[in-house]
């Protein structure tokens, strides 16, 4: 009899569009694995299990969903040859329903477990959605006269609005007698060491930078 091992749906906030669904003799060990190389930013978090008791009964799910669509594997071309993985663009909610349907057919609903994420998965989850958000923000340059703010003007940093900072520019504030980007201000400010979007941290006039710009459209 076949040692049994478990259906995984993974996710890591790195790649917030995909999930990873494989097979593991040993769920722990495999996510020591994938969680050793120090290529990615975020580690993989269990996000659902199905116990099974036959090897590569993660290739017949891949089979399921790649007949099902087979755009959503990644699938890339490496040294001249093809490479499927095992990720997959879509929600882990939509891969949890596809094995859930599978183990109600085979009437092993028991044998499927959704895992619930630590206060650390959490956390990293957030912070990598902020990231992902500030990006998005950042490609587009905020400008303070398009959105009505004339240099001069005082603009409040959200955690303490005793904090400000003078518009000195179309891109630039003063604050402590130094002239800066918002950007550059907010991470001064924040402590943070990633690049972030500025206009998410200060107010102007009671209203936010960044709900500025979205309600004026520029």
């Amino acid at each position: 009899m076949e040692k049994n091992g478990t259906i995984y749906i993974l996710m890591n906030p790195s790649f917030p569009d995909y999930v990873k669904i494989g097979y593991a003799d040993d769920i722990d060990t495999r996510l020591k694995q994938l969680n050793r190389s120090e290529c990615i930013p975020y580690a993989f978090r269990v996000y659902a299990t199905y116990e099974v008791s036959s090897r590569l009964s993660d290739v017949k799910i891949h089979s399921i969903i790649d007949k099902l669509n087979p755009n959503l594997r990644s699938v890339e071309r490496f040294n001249g040859k093809r490479r499927s993985r095992e990720f997959y663009a879509m929600s882990p909610e939509d891969a949890y329903s596809i094995l859930e349907a599978i183990a109600q057919i085979h009437g092993c609903s028991d044998k499927l477990r959704k895992i619930a994420p630590s206060a650390e998965e959490r956390r990293a989850e957030r912070e990598a959605q902020q990231i992902d958000t500030d990006s998005s923000e950042r490609a587009a340059n905020f400008s303070f006269e398009k959105c009505g703010i004339p240099v001069g003007a005082t603009i409040e940093f959200c955690d303490n609005p005793g904090i400000t900072a003078r518009v000195v520019g179309d891109r630039s504030v003063e604050y402590n007698g130094e002239t800066m980007s918002l950007t550059a201000l907010a991470k001064l400010l924040t402590g943070k060491r990633y690049s972030i979007a500025g206009p998410r941290y200060f107010k102007y006039n009671g209203e936010w930078l960044n709900d500025i710009r979205h309600r004026l459209g520029v």
